[in-house]
């Protein structure tokens, strides 16, 4: 599960070969929080912002009441809240610096922010909705999360007896393929995060370079 995470800095969006996003959001972003995520138009990549969150199409307010901000891929298909989504083949990139996940030591959960070695950014597989309220449109998204009980990495977070999950990274090479997949395809990019590639460290010492 995720639910909370530094979203792409301006000054890296041409690590991501895209202009800055032109809108403006925060650094620290948890459920309902406004957030820049990416969509495909005609096999472009373009911005747009979207909140942290699932509003079903049949919403008919901002109201956060349930937490939608994650969806399993074993049951995405038949959730009332995702479905429409999903089987609309609605899918988004959410660009991040980190995410951040509670470690528990000694019953206590710390707060740890999980990033690229290298310190590049890295994106996220999610499904975005858009939605009618009061005549206006409201597009928000819920990332996308998969088992990681044996995952190397990632089974080192959440409570103990929890079952484990993990966010889907999208890789470079598959950006423009995940979001123009259809969801019978879309297993196929339920890839694990390269343990390899990722570390951790408590997110009270990570870097503030907002």
């Amino acid at each position: 599960m995720c639910a909370n995470f530094k979203p792409l800095k301006k000054s890296h969006a041409n690590q991501l070969e895209l202009f800055e996003p032109t809108f403006e959001y925060k650094m620290d972003i948890f459920p309902s929080d406004d957030c820049p995520i990416i969509l495909s138009n005609e096999n472009k990549l373009e911005w747009r912002k979207a909140k942290f969150g699932m509003l079903p199409p049949y919403a008919k307010e901002i109201s956060f009441k349930y937490a939608t901000y994650n969806t399993r891929t074993e049951t995405v298909q038949q959730k009332r809240s995702f479905k429409h989504a999903w089987l609309n083949n609605q899918f988004a990139l959410i660009p991040v610096e980190a995410i951040y996940e509670p470690k528990y030591i000694n019953g206590k959960a710390h707060w740890y922010g999980i990033f690229r070695k290298d310190g590049q950014p890295f994106t996220l597989a999610a499904i975005f909705e858009e939605t009618l309220i009061d005549e206006q449109k409201v597009r928000s998204m819920s990332l996308l999360t998969i088992n990681a009980d044996h995952h190397p990495f990632m089974k080192q977070f959440h409570k103990p007896d929890d079952e484990k999950r993990s966010v889907i990274v999208i890789p470079d090479h598959l950006r423009i393929d995940w979001l123009n997949c259809t969801h019978s395809e879309a297993k196929d990019f339920f890839l694990n995060m390269p343990a390899n590639e990722f570390a951790s460290m408590p997110k009270a010492e990570m870097k503030n370079d907002d």
